[in-house]
């Protein structure tokens, strides 16, 4: 027998109003093994990927909605083994992952949404993007250095940046919620001791050391300066329409169920439906299934 999802494994970590969170609420190694065992695990992740899988031939099939899914995380977080799990059952055709880094030269020219905006999925996709626009109150923020290689005009750049951008985030995010879109964003909440295991086992597998740089172990000097951005970015851009899922995401294969979980329960508050086949259309096809069984007859 299959296992059955627990009832709200995702709901505790959504937040729709950030107003009273607070980071140190969430336990990076999420609730003892008693809400999910591990030896169950596997198996609820491939019920609920399959699940994942049938919403999202409906979501293509009505092109109505679109989706975007936004992962956030320190270095070593997991975002990429989340994405290639819990989206394994996907339809490529139908699913594409952005992955945003240090910006170019030719983003520096833009606002610093222009970048992100141009990979937004059409209606009946689901987007992912691995980092995004919050890279700019995250890693700006802690390095405010970074906002002189944006050529903003100085009047701009005052002690309210951070607030304006908030503003900014949400009035995008709330204009996508009103066209259509369905947006989830996750933080995977990792602890500075997960982190620095993580680290250790990159340098002793050759497969994985080429994503390890010095920088990232300088990184986490800055850890404290890094989880105050994380908790204000969380409390200031979560909305009923756009909210953040904390996700307790030291144990990896715990993290993946949860994500797969939020994802199917915002997929299923849309109703996605199959296009109904009118009286019509029902016509065509019987013809068309007339006409293949006589070009069997005949070939017979």
């Amino acid at each position: 027998m299959s296992p059955k999802t627990p009832d709200g494994l995702a709901a505790p970590f959504v937040i729709t109003d950030g107003g009273r969170f607070r980071l140190r609420d969430v336990d990076p190694k999420g609730p003892g093994e008693s809400s999910l065992p591990r030896d169950k695990a596997v198996g609820l992740l491939q019920e609920t990927v399959a699940k994942l899988a049938a919403l999202q031939a409906r979501l293509y099939a009505e092109n109505r909605w679109g989706v975007l899914l936004i992962f956030q995380a320190m270095d070593a977080g997991g975002k990429d083994g989340v994405i290639k799990h819990v989206l394994s059952g996907v339809d490529p055709q139908g699913c594409e992952v952005s992955s945003f880094k240090a910006p170019s030269a030719e983003e520096l020219d833009h606002d610093y949404l222009w970048r992100t905006t141009k990979r937004l999925p059409e209606r009946g996709r689901i987007g992912v993007f691995n980092r995004s626009y919050y890279e700019e109150v995250l890693i700006v923020r802690v390095h405010p250095t970074l906002l002189g290689f944006q050529k903003l005009p100085p009047a701009v750049v005052t002690k309210q940046i951070w607030r304006e951008r908030f503003e900014d985030i949400n009035a995008f995010e709330l204009h996508m919620a009103r066209n259509g879109y369905l947006i989830r964003k996750f933080f995977l909440h990792i602890s500075k001791e997960e982190q620095r295991q993580r680290f250790l086992k990159r340098l002793e597998q050759p497969e994985k050391r080429w994503k390890f740089a010095l920088a990232d172990v300088d990184e986490r000097k800055r850890w404290g300066d890094y989880m105050r951005a994380y908790e204000d970015m969380i409390r200031r851009t979560s909305a009923p329409h756009a909210p953040w899922v904390v996700v307790p995401a030291d144990r990896k294969w715990y993290a993946r169920c949860v994500v797969a979980a939020a994802i199917v329960d915002g997929l299923e508050s849309l109703n996605l439906q199959f296009p109904k086949i009118d009286a019509g259309k029902r016509r065509e096809l019987e013809r068309v299934r007339e006409a293949l069984e006589a070009e069997g007859r005949r070939r017979s």
